[in-house]
This record gives C-alpha cells, structure tokens and sequence, in this order.
C-alpha cells in the first residue's frame, strides 16, 4: 500500500480522541481555561448528560477577534509565553482543547475582553471553522458545545446513561471547584441546579476547609485534620478525615498539584501507607491534599489529559505525604469521627410507631387505646418500687471520691463495666461506652512503636546466610539503602552482579520467608523509592503482639482500672481506633439519648 498523509480534518479526530474521551473531558479542559482566564464565576449546565448541550460561561479576560480565530487553530495557546515546557503555571498549556472538541462536535465560542465596544463568536462545525461575527455578551467568554461526537458516531456507542455522564462531569467541576476555593462554580443539567459553590472567604486552610465541606459533606468538615507541611521547597497542605470516618472506596481521595487534580498511582500509594496502622485493608480513608512544587521539579506534559504527573524526586513527595498525614493524624489525640456516635444512636432507635413517629399520647390521663376504649390502668408498685418518687440523700455519699472530678476529662469517669467487655464513662456532657479489648490493643500497640523507635530494633543472626537471587538493578537499589536497612534490622551484603546475602534480620520477624520480604522491598524500592515493607511487616508483628497480649474481653475490671484506661486513651495519639481501624469508644451527648426517649 502507498503511504500518505491523513486529511487535516481526520488528524485532528484522531487527536481529539486522546484529549476529549467522553462530555466530562470536555468539561473539565473548558471549566480550566475559565480559571486560566482568571474568572471568578464559572457555570456550567448539561442537557442529555453532554451528547446534546455542554455550557461552559465564565467572567475571565475575554479574548479579541484576531485571538478567538487563533485560539481554534492546533497548538495556539497562550500559556507557554517563554515557550518553556518546564515552568508550567496554568492548568492548560497544550493548546489542544478548544480544537479538539471543535473536530468532533459543533461549537460556538463567544468572548468579549473586558472595557471592549464589542463582542465576538466563531462556529466550528466537525472541525471547519468559520469566520469571527459581532455577538452580544456582557463579558468574559460563554462556549457552548453541541451535538458532541456526531462527527465521530462510533464514540457515542461507548457513552454511558446520561445520568452517569453527569455524574463523571460534575465529578470533574467538583475536583477543580476543591483546588479553587476563591472561584464561584455551578453545575446545572438543563433542568435543575446540582450544586452551586460560592466563593470561600477567610485565610487559604478555611477557605479550603468550607468548600471541601461543602463538596465532600459537612461530616468531612468535623471530622478532618489539617495537614500544613514544609520540606526542602515543596508545601503539602489539606485535611486528612479520621480513620473511623473511612469509605469501602478510595473514591474520595483527591490529590492536587499545583492547583491540577491528578489520579497519581504514587501519591495514593502514600496516602494509604500512611493509614496503614490504622485501617482495616478493605477500608479507605477520606482525605483532600494539596502539593505545592516547583514547576521545574514535577512534570505535568505525560498525556494530553494532563491527569498524570511525573516526579523528579518521588521518594521526597512520598515521605512528605507519609509524614504529614501521620503527623495531622497524631494531632487528632484519641478523636473518633462524630460519624461513630449517629451509626451508635441508629442501631439504638427502636422502631417507631406508623409514619416513624413516637405515640405522644402515652402517659396521659384519658388516653384511648388504639380500638377507641380507655387505656388500661397502670399496674400497682410493687413494694421495691415503692418510694423511688422519693429523693436519695445517699446518692453523693455512694460515688467514689474524686469521681465528680474525672467528669471533666475527655472520657469521663467510670462507672460501671457491661458483660466483662464495655466500659460506660459519665462525662459532664453524655456518656462514653468503651471497649476495653479494643482500646487496650490500641495503647499496647502504641507503646512498642514507641520502644522500637527508642531502643532500635533487636536483630538476629541467620545460621546459614540466605542468598536471594535478583536482577541486577533491583540488587543495586537495595544495596545502595542497605544502611536504612540495617537500621531496621535487617544486614544485606552485595553476593555477586545480581544477588544479595541476608545475614541478619529482626528479631521480631524470625527467618521465614526471608527472600519474599527481599524481593518486596525491592520492589517497593523501584516503585516508590522507599523500602516500606519492612517496616510494615514490623508494625503487622507489633500489632498482632498488642492484640495478643491486651486485655482480653470478658476480664473484670476494678474503677481504677478502668480509670486508669481512659485516662492513658485520652494521653495516647490514636486511641480513637484500634489496629484494624474500628471505633474503640462511642461518645453519646446528652441531647442524642433524650432523643432516644422521645424526650426532645
């Protein structure tokens, strides 16, 4: 066959469909050049979950005629003054967006630049474009998008419901909306409003915290700590939810950088690393993290989607994202999520009458029951009933001195102990109901990190070395950090051009399956440059050590015991969960159990 060139128009489909997969693609490279524009106001509506209308008005700069006939050309762009692929400080750069979706739709741009007598609009119809008209707008830029896909029909064969396409595309106003809390968003779908964000006001960790609130739920909001870190020129800042308020998902995690959402294999593999002591594997934290890094340290131009991202330094971005969770995550002190206590006063509500609502007639003089007749009489006392109407005056006598005092603790006093297993704390406000295995596991399980950190970790000599066979590469990352490992416990020596030797290995892992944990470490070296395996499988020892030796279920406890528990929760980081991220305690308010009686 004879080799030619494509047709200009065929080219440009092909290139949109690496740029323009689906509406919300369309939206998300849109609602971008709106922030690039410096609006402050961008609403988005959809009619047919984007197939028939996608809308995109903002109040940016606006652009003239000679620029809205270039801004549809290929590769025109404005973002790239010093024609620098390195220094890259806008969400766009590639100058592909507006042609592609111009290739395989019918578009019309319209964009008056601020102070200007007149507006203007350019159609482009499957990618022929069409000459600059005067057009009426107050300002800014309005594009809208129809018919998408029909000069390409194959690609609306693998379109979702309309519904779900909405979903993907208020999904990625969403992502954009969390990254630029100053900004107003709204996203409507032909019918009705979405959602509607307006601007957050206040400093940059309260702006975030109010739209992160109102993106990801209030509980999210109550239920985060900030995470504010500095190292060698790179910023991570955002919130971090509680352990006990996780998903079955990983669907919310959102991970910024320089403002851009990215879906970055590393930078979720940190995120769950760092919650690995504190969540269960097939539980999900929920967390909002922004990296702020220098241009020339991170590349953004892998793929015209611009969701992926390279490093310079991984290994650095890993351990800042490692260690500012954990570091906000130790801030929490013995927090559990509010979360814990509504799922607590779900499974107490008892069922109510018809309609979900309490008989508020009972009690009264006159009540009918439920045929018309009189409701039956109360029952006679009994004699132990007999003078409970009347007021104790040994009441105070009976309470263990210094009792009243530990109210004003976090956890209360205790006071008494339910089926050898639950601790139920008087605070001045509610009540505390606490498991006592869990909570204990929990403080055990901190304490020997603690030791290990302290005191280093006791290692064992193999009585036959163990020689690992790898490739060459791999035995050269793990020789080059054999000095971490050592410190951890484990002796490697270089055994030849693709092998290592283990002499020495903790003392807490014993010498089994010692070439798997040398292989996982080498592969967590080339993923992630850093060896994290070992120290996991550590902290799995420890925790299975603390479970082991707690206090078991079913053990009988004196006050002071008890005492004793709560105060050490309350002193210890983390308490809030245990090593499989469940609550150890549930915090009822006082108004949440005279709701359970109908008394509010």
């Amino acid at each position: 066959m004879t080799i030619r060139l494509l047709p200009e128009t065929l080219v440009n489909r092909i290139a949109a469909g690496e740029v323009i997969e689906r509406p919300s693609a369309a939206v998300k490279e849109l609602v971008e050049n709106a922030i690039d524009a410096g609006a402050r106001h961008v609403d988005t509506m959809l009619e047919d979950g984007g197939r028939a209308v996608i809308s995109v008005t903002d109040d940016g700069r606006g652009m003239t005629a000679d620029e809205l006939a270039l801004a549809v050309e290929r590769h025109a762009t404005s973002k790239l003054p010093g024609e620098d692929l390195v220094n890259i400080a806008t969400l766009g750069f590639r100058g592909e967006a507006l042609p592609s979706i111009g290739a395989v739709s019918r578009l019309r741009i319209t964009s008056r630049v601020d102070g200007a007598a007149d507006g203007f609009s350019i159609e482009i119809d499957a990618g022929r474009k069409g000459k600059v008209m005067p057009a009426a707008l107050r300002g800014g830029t309005r594009v809208e998008v129809r018919d998408l896909f029909h000069a390409t029909p194959a690609r609306l064969k693998f379109l979702k419901a309309a519904r779900t396409e909405l979903n993907h595309a208020a999904d990625a106003v969403k992502r954009l909306a969390m990254a630029h809390p100053g900004v107003a968003f709204s996203l409507a779908d032909g019918e009705r409003s979405r959602f509607s964000y307006g601007p957050a006001q206040g400093d940059l960790l309260t702006a975030r915290l109010d739209r992160l609130s109102a993106v990801m739920g209030r509980e999210f909001g109550e239920n985060s700590e900030a995470v504010d870190i500095d190292r060698e020129g790179i910023r991570l800042t955002g919130f971090a939810g509680l352990p006990t308020l996780s998903r079955g998902s990983a669907q919310a995690q959102y991970l910024f950088v320089n403002g851009r959402p990215v879906r970055d294999r590393l930078l979720l593999g940190a995120v769950r690393g760092a919650y690995q002591d504190f969540l269960a594997r097939d539980r999900h934290p929920m967390v909002a993290l922004f990296l702020e890094i220098g241009p020339e340290a991170v590349d953004v131009n892998v793929h015209p989607a611009k969701a992926e991202v390279r490093f310079r330094d991984a290994g650095l971005v890993r351990g800042l994202i490692v260690s500012g969770l954990r570091h906000a995550l130790e801030a929490a002190g013995h927090r559990a999520s509010t979360t814990v206590a509504s799922a607590a006063i779900d499974a107490f509500r008892p069922e109510f009458g018809a309609g979900g609502q309490w008989m508020r007639t009972r009690g009264r003089s006159g009540a009918k029951g439920r045929n018309g007749a009189d409701a039956p009489e109360a029952p006679p006392q009994t004699p132990a009933m007999a003078g409970l109407d009347v007021p104790s005056v040994s009441a105070a006598r009976d309470e263990p001195e210094g009792t009243g005092a530990m109210e004003e603790f976090p956890l209360g006093a205790a006071r008494a102990q339910v089926h050898g297993t639950y601790i139920v704390a008087q605070t001045a406000t509610g009540i505390v109901i606490v498991d006592q295995h869990a909570a204990h596991e929990r403080l055990v399980y901190e304490r020997m990190k603690a030791l290990l950190d302290a005191e280093g970790v006791e290692r064992q000599g193999l009585l036959i070395p163990e020689v690992v066979e790898l490739d060459e590469a791999a035995a050269d990352r793990l020789c080059g950090r054999s000095a971490e490992f050592e410190e951890l416990g484990l002796v490697i020596e270089r055994f030849g051009p693709g092998a290592v030797v283990v002499r020495e290995v903790p003392a807490l892992l014993g010498g089994d399956a010692v070439g798997a944990l040398v292989r996982d470490l080498a592969d967590d070296l080339a993923e992630y440059g850093d060896g994290l395996r070992l120290r996991d499988r550590l902290e799995d020892v420890c925790s299975t050590m603390a479970c082991h030796g707690s206090v078991r279920a079913g053990r009988r406890l004196n006050a002071d015991e008890m005492n004793a528990l709560l105060r050490e929760m309350e002193a210890t980081p983390h308490s809030g969960q245990c090593n499989h991220g469940r609550p150890t305690y549930v915090s009822l308010e006082l108004p949440d159990i005279e709701r359970l009686f109908g008394r509010r």
